[in-house]
């Protein structure tokens, strides 16, 4: 740090560290006059600094070593060799589950096409008697008489 830095930083405030978690200092600055909010900082504790914190669980679990024939170690690995289990018999279990369901979905996908193909011959069927019977109307209906549209002095008398 230069000459220059650290008159700035006494020009901005005074700090004062306070010591953190994991080896994280927290560093409290007073506001400066032009009423800027105080804000903490993060910053390294150690010497070397720039390391990442790491959770107290994954902490002891590295630190400690494992005694294979302890009883508390026999315990965790039947504890978690029944939740395996019992995963794995809940993954099949859904597989099954979801099998059954794709084939009632084929079946429901069948029954409805076969509806389809039904109701589409109906439609047709129903569409050419509807289309015939229209035909035979057209051919039916015979112009009114044509004299009294064509001479509208005969219609009055």
């Amino acid at each position: 740090m230069d000459r220059r830095e650290r008159a700035q930083m006494s020009k901005v405030s005074p700090q004062n560290s306070t010591p953190g978690v994991n080896g994280i200092s927290v560093i409290h600055t007073q506001a400066h006059a032009s009423g800027l909010q105080q804000v903490p900082q993060l910053v390294p504790a150690g010497p070397g600094g720039g390391g990442k914190a790491v959770p107290p669980s994954k902490q002891s679990k590295k630190s400690s070593p494992v005694d294979r024939d302890s009883d508390e170690y026999r315990q965790r690995r039947q504890r978690n060799n029944m939740a395996v289990k019992k995963s794995r018999l809940k993954s099949k279990q859904k597989a099954q589950d979801t099998l059954q369901r794709v084939s009632q979905l084929k079946e429901e996908n069948e029954r409805l096409e076969a509806k389809i193909k039904l109701l589409t011959k109906e439609l047709s069927v129903l569409k050419d008697l509807f289309l015939e019977h229209a035909h035979n109307l057209a051919d039916n209906v015979q112009p009114s008489s044509t004299e009294s549209t064509a001479n509208p002095d005969k219609a009055g008398q």
